[in-house]
């Protein structure tokens, strides 16, 4: 009954949207085919749970909750903040070299504009601080696997983990933390999970955020009055399903748990409903386009099949090296001072240098 439902808002959707054509990218980007990174960040859950789980999970950073929190964008315009995230994931994934070299460039002078200090220890917190980064691309990544793993896909072989790992350290380099930091096996995740325990926290303001993030209504246009049941119901089981990825420990560091009744019976409920999204390319971009409109040309060109004009894999060195950009660790060193200076020796408030220039890039801001 309740899938049915939800089925059926699906298919109304569907009818509510033009079929999507796609433009050519320049080239495949840093993966291409073949690669895990383009089977799993393809599939349905992405967009949905597995981004879902990791800007909820991100939340357990102390820095990273400072620096989120004082902003309030995430109360203020949740819809273009879970776009801009969903839109630069995605194209880390599949869009063209230059693009994302372009991304990774301007993604430092907005990051360098999230620094101040973290209300609890007192201590300075930098969002371009390497393991703040660490812990971005650790809990967006896992968190996209895990979803597949549970609710697409299925679970990869040894070897397809292996290269996924490999695709991650990969990406890892499009930001300032450093390639060799990220682990290369599940293994080695959980064990970077636990270092990082001792160190997450669940403040007020993390559990409200985290609560926040959780709805997933918050992303969503208004919709007709004859659908509200469905989205309810959709909506309890899209929230139920991301907390039935997290294990124990999370869940009660963050305030909020579920019996396992719920975690049991979440699972064939979603797994129906992202088989159907993935049979259809055309309604799987018409639901990306209602939560995260500007990665619609993004993973376009991959859904439909629609081949870039060169053929070209570039790794990231090469694509620096093309487009003229520095390495994420190294560029803007001087705005990054000037914004340090503002903040913590004049008390000011940082700069808005390069969030306005994003928005050509990441998509708008509101």
């Amino acid at each position: 009954m309740l899938t049915n439902m939800i089925l059926a808002l699906f298919r109304s959707l569907k009818l509510e949207v033009a079929p999507i054509e796609a433009q050519p990218m320049a080239d495949y980007g840093y993966f291409g085919p073949g690669s895990v990174a383009w089977k799993v960040w393809g599939n349905g859950t992405t967009a949905v749970t597995g981004i879902q789980r990791a800007v909820v999970i991100e939340e357990l950073d102390p820095n990273l909750i400072a620096a989120v929190d004082v902003t309030g964008a995430n109360y203020d315009r949740p819809k273009t903040r879970y776009d801009r995230t969903v839109r630069y994931f995605a194209a880390v994934a599949f869009a063209d070299s230059e693009t994302v070299a372009k991304m990774a460039d301007v993604l430092v002078k907005v990051h360098s504009k999230a620094i101040g200090i973290e209300p609890i220890s007192g201590n300075k917190y930098d969002a371009n601080n390497p393991e703040s980064q660490l812990w971005i691309l650790l809990t967006g990544w896992h968190s996209v696997l895990t979803a597949y793993e549970m609710y697409g896909g299925g679970k990869l072989t040894p070897e397809e983990e292996r290269q996924y790992w490999e695709d991650c350290a990969r990406a890892a380099e499009f930001q300032t933390c450093d390639p060799a930091d990220v682990p290369r096996s599940s293994e080695g995740v959980r064990e970077y999970f636990d270092r990082m325990r001792p160190r997450l926290a669940a403040s007020e303001a993390a559990q409200s955020m985290m609560d926040h993030l959780l709805n997933a209504k918050i992303v969503l246009p208004e919709l007709p009055t004859a659908v509200q049941p469905a989205v309810e119901a959709l909506n309890w089981i899209i929230r139920a399903g991301a907390i039935a990825t997290m294990p124990r420990w999370m869940r009660k560091l963050s305030g909020f748990d579920q019996p396992v009744a719920v975690d049991v019976m979440v699972k064939p409920v979603l797994r129906t409903l992202y088989k159907m999204i993935d049979s259809d390319p055309q309604l799987q971009l018409a639901i990306v386009g209602i939560i995260a409109p500007s990665a619609v040309p993004v993973l376009a060109p991959y859904l439909l099949g629609v081949q870039p004009r060169s053929t070209e894999v570039l790794t990231p060195g090469e694509g620096r090296r093309r487009y003229g950009f520095d390495k994420p660790v190294q560029a803007h060193l001087a705005l990054r001072a000037k914004q340090h200076a503002r903040v913590f020796a004049d008390g000011l408030a940082p700069s808005d240098a390069g969030l306005i220039e994003s928005q050509a890039l990441l998509g708008r801001l509101g």
